[in-house]
């Protein structure tokens, strides 16, 4: 499916807000532990890439969610 305009702008915010939401979460773990002698930047790094993951996945899962509903609006409307 192709996303056009609005939504597709909408979209990318989404997937910002949530990369942020699970940066901001993440910063909260007590990786320490995790780690015992990895340097800080490559911490760092990896913590990104988990945010990032994390942040896109959870965007990505609401609007299937999103999608789901209003597919079943449609559907219930038209028929």
């Amino acid at each position: 499916m192709q996303i056009y305009g609005v939504e597709a702008i909408i979209r990318g915010i989404s997937h910002f807000v949530f990369i942020y939401l699970a940066f901001w979460s993440v910063q909260s773990l007590n990786y320490e532990k995790w780690f015992k002698k990895a340097p800080v930047g490559q911490i760092r790094a990896f913590l990104l890439l988990l945010a990032i993951c994390l942040g896109f996945i959870s965007s990505h899962a609401m609007w299937e969610i999103f999608n789901l509903f209003s597919n079943f609006a449609y559907s219930m409307i038209n028929n």
